[in-house]
């Protein structure tokens, strides 16, 4: 059990480093991470409109004297809007991710397309209350979004003070360019590699590779984990949600074998001791992304779609917990 509290806000988690917090963790709901030393500091990952983002920002002036203006350094960990739609607040730093998610902002990242969806969401039916549900606290039509000024592939080493940080590439997995953050005392930032508590979604895949990336993290020499949501764990966070990834691909191929399509493996796949999880709904995109690897599949999804499948799931689950089943 961690010795930190899951609660909202700024974490100290000695000699510099520093993770923020969002719980419960659901979607949207990201952590964040904050790295200092003398006069330097460097932000892991914005929240995911500009209110939260300025909100945490002015937690980390008051806590630390890092605040919008003295940030040097933005890693994004991933291209997801809830790791970077907050980018353009911290108006003075150097903004780095990876070349693979730099890419995915520049051809998916756009705020006002998420904004506009929002409006509309009242003629989608069954996926437009669960967008409402999900995305109906946030101000899209409030973010104006900045990409990453500079990028690297594999790895690369940073200097914040007499602090030595290291960016490792685990992706693609979540999505097609996630970066786990090593400071040097003890500490990973996993960004969406880890949810704690919480249900992964596979958005580019393979899901063999993310499995690889949780031994990546338990093979550092780290004792804190600060997941991209949930709250902080250790390395036998990492393993526990390493299990829910094999239990779905063993499952998956199996449904596959069997004859099923992936909407039909979703809503067959029994999560058993994971299914306390939140929004286990997410299981039928992380079920279409091995469909899809299986088949060797590279056409482009129907984002509504999984959307709508995603929004079926939750209501299935919603009615059979209240049931009792």
């Amino acid at each position: 059990m961690s010795k930190w509290q899951f609660t909202k806000g700024l974490h100290d988690l000695g000699r510099g480093a520093y993770a923020y917090l969002q719980p419960s963790g659901t979607w949207g709901y990201s952590n964040a991470g904050l790295i200092a030393d003398g006069d330097q500091s460097l932000l892991v990952d914005t929240l995911f409109d500009e209110r939260l983002t300025a909100e945490m920002l002015a937690v980390m002036q008051d806590a630390t004297g890092f605040g919008a203006d003295r940030i040097g350094v933005v890693v994004n960990t991933h291209s997801n809007g809830d790791h970077t739609f907050g980018n353009r607040l911290a108006k003075n730093a150097v903004i780095i991710a990876s070349e693979a998610a730099a890419h995915e902002m520049r051809e998916e990242g756009n705020p006002q397309l998420l904004a506009q969806l929002m409006k509309n969401t009242d003629a989608m039916g069954e996926v437009g209350s669960f967008f409402k549900k999900i995305f109906g606290a946030f101000d899209f039509a409030g973010v104006t979004f900045r990409l990453p000024d500079r990028t690297f592939t594999g790895e690369e080493t940073l200097k914040v003070g007499d602090k030595q940080v290291r960016l490792i590439q685990v992706g693609p997995a979540h999505t097609a360019g996630d970066v786990s953050f090593v400071p040097a005392n003890r500490v990973v930032y996993t960004g969406d590699i880890l949810f704690i508590d919480g249900t992964p979604i596979a958005w580019a895949g393979p899901v063999s590779n993310w499995i690889k990336a949780c031994d990546r993290i338990l093979g550092l020499d780290v004792d804190v984990v600060i997941p991209g949501h949930g709250p902080i764990t250790d390395k036998a966070g990492v393993k526990r949600m390493q299990d829910y990834l094999v239990h779905v691909d063993k499952e998956a191929r199996r449904c596959h074998a069997a004859g099923m399509s992936s909407w039909e493996a979703a809503q067959n796949i029994p999560l058993g001791s994971f299914g306390g999880w939140e929004d286990p709904e997410r299981l039928a995109v992380t079920v279409d992304t091995i469909f899809r690897e299986i088949n060797d599949d590279h056409s482009s999804r129907n984002i509504l779609e999984l959307f709508g499948r995603m929004a079926q799931l939750h209501s299935h689950y919603a009615r059979t917990s209240e049931s009792g089943h």
